[in-house]
């Protein structure tokens, strides 16, 4: 009889108090990640916002009062619009290029690299062993006027004679291809490696050229990693300032640049802060915009 009972179904009502219990647990799961975002995220950024009201007639010696001073975003603005159009244009070209480069790279080592594909996976990641530093600077070397880049260019005729890759905009664009293309690489790599190939062999039986089953398989299937890799690359693009300092002129300078010489040169407190909240609003919402454009279900 005991036995019976101790058998017993649980109720709906157990059942349903166990999920509660359970779902209780996993909220707790997260207040270390919350808690690390809220110090280090949004206390910061709360305080940038402050930062950015202060009057703009104080200075590093005196101090600054806060004056809610909303016309600093507009000052800001209207001085350094052009930074923001070069930065919006130098990342979008970079993350252009890492996808036309990074798509065959990660089709290759997911779907042809065999039993090479991990060795393939460690020569992209490679590059982050080194310092980002170290590594940009080591550009400055490869694409130096009496570098083996440049002599070359210049013996084939794409350069004319004394001219030069450094200090110039395709030196910098390099650069930031160079240092993000990993961010491309791993997410597309990630999302190809999950495309059963039997569909791609599909697509061909049912009579469908290469391009064609490209273009209606391969690539919608691997959305997710085409949009991860894009984000990945454009956003921290946008506000690099090591490969525009290290590799070009201040007629390459980025906002990234600006923000770092009001905040550590000119102590300029004020305006680097505004430029930082525009620049991160402006991100925020040209990735709300492409993301839902893209309309991948997995990052939606």
């Amino acid at each position: 009889m005991s036995a019976g009972l101790t058998n017993r179904p649980r109720t709906g009502a157990a059942v349903d108090g166990e999920t509660a219990r359970r779902r209780g647990w996993g909220w707790l799961l997260l207040v270390p990640g919350m808690l690390y975002l809220g110090i280090f995220f949004v206390f910061p950024t709360i305080q940038l916002f402050f930062t950015s009201l202060y009057d703009p007639s104080g200075s590093f010696e005196t101090g600054y009062s806060m004056t809610w001073h909303f016309a600093n975003y507009v000052d800001a603005l209207t001085s350094t619009w052009n930074l923001f159009v070069r930065s919006f244009a130098y990342a979008g070209i970079t993350t252009l290029v890492c996808l036309l480069l990074g798509y065959p790279l990660a089709y290759a080592i997911a779907f042809r690299a065999g039993r090479w594909k991990y060795f393939m996976l460690v020569l992209v990641i490679a590059p982050f062993f080194t310092s980002f530093l170290l590594r940009t600077l080591a550009w400055r070397t490869i694409l130096s006027d009496q570098g083996p880049v440049t002599s070359f260019f210049q013996l084939i005729g794409v350069l004319p004679e004394g001219g030069r890759l450094l200090a110039t905009p395709v030196a910098v664009i390099a650069g930031l291809i160079y240092n993000f293309m990993p961010f491309m690489t791993l997410p597309l790599y990630a999302a190809l490696d999950k495309v059963d190939y039997r569909l791609i062999e599909a697509a061909g039986d049912l009579y469908s050229s290469p391009l064609t089953g490209f273009r209606k398989v391969t690539f919608p299937l691997s959305m997710p990693g085409v949009v991860a890799g894009t984000l990945l690359t454009f956003i921290p693009a946008c506000g690099d300032y090591i490969n525009a300092e290290l590799l070009g002129t201040p007629k390459q300078y980025m906002v990234g640049n600006r923000i770092q010489s009001a905040f550590l040169t000119e102590h300029n407190y004020p305006l680097a802060a505004s430029l930082s909240l525009i620049l991160m609003a402006v991100v925020l919402v040209m990735v709300i915009a492409y993301v839902r454009r893209a309309g991948t279900e997995e990052l939606v």
